[in-house]
């Protein structure tokens, strides 16, 4: 089960967000501060943070920048009623993954949540299993059972590239620039 640490200082919205994730099969840790969130990142290990941008003690913006340079990768999507460009810009300037405005589509929040995780997951695993097809991206290798293929290099990327995206269409440009570069567009 995914922990999620929710950094939110109205009791209200913190105890709903935490209702929709635990519905969501997520357990969520609940904080009300920035420092509260840190204090917390070092007890708890967490997959992801779900975070306001005004907060009592440290504000999100502050929470992020500590969490990136202490060289952390955590997945960060930032739910806050601030919806000018230039507050979604600072959050993503300070690190966010993601920026989402108040208020907050429940469906929306899930379907974000759900793909910093995986995409997280793949970063770090640096492989992508589906069904029992496990492509490895170090090794470029394609594992069913007890085979392995070894794949060319664009044929490898191709792949990983489609699989890491199952609900994605990519148009041929993209594909093109993604795999083979802007060269052969």
């Amino acid at each position: 089960m995914f922990k999620i640490l929710v950094a939110e200082d109205d009791p209200s919205t913190n105890r709903l967000f935490c209702a929709i994730l635990r519905r969501a099969g997520y357990e969520p840790v609940p904080v009300f501060d920035g420092r509260e969130a840190l204090e917390k990142l070092d007890e708890v290990q967490v997959d992801l943070l779900l975070c306001d941008v005004m907060m009592p003690r440290m504000d999100g913006f502050e929470l992020t920048r500590a969490i990136r340079e202490s060289g952390s990768m955590l997945p960060i999507l930032m739910a806050t009623a601030r919806s000018l460009p230039e507050d979604k810009r600072t959050g993503f300037l300070v690190g966010t993954d993601d920026y989402i405005t108040k208020p907050v589509d429940r469906e929306e929040m899930l379907l974000r949540i759900r793909a910093l995780l995986r995409r997280a997951r793949i970063v770090d695993e640096r492989r992508i299993t589906v069904g029992d097809v496990v492509p490895e991206y170090d090794t470029r290798t394609v594992r069913r059972a007890h085979e392995v293929i070894t794949l060319p290099p664009k044929e490898f990327q191709l792949l990983y590239q489609l699989l890491a995206y199952p609900d994605r269409t990519f148009t041929r440009l993209e594909l093109l620039d993604e795999i083979w570069g802007l060269d052969a567009v």
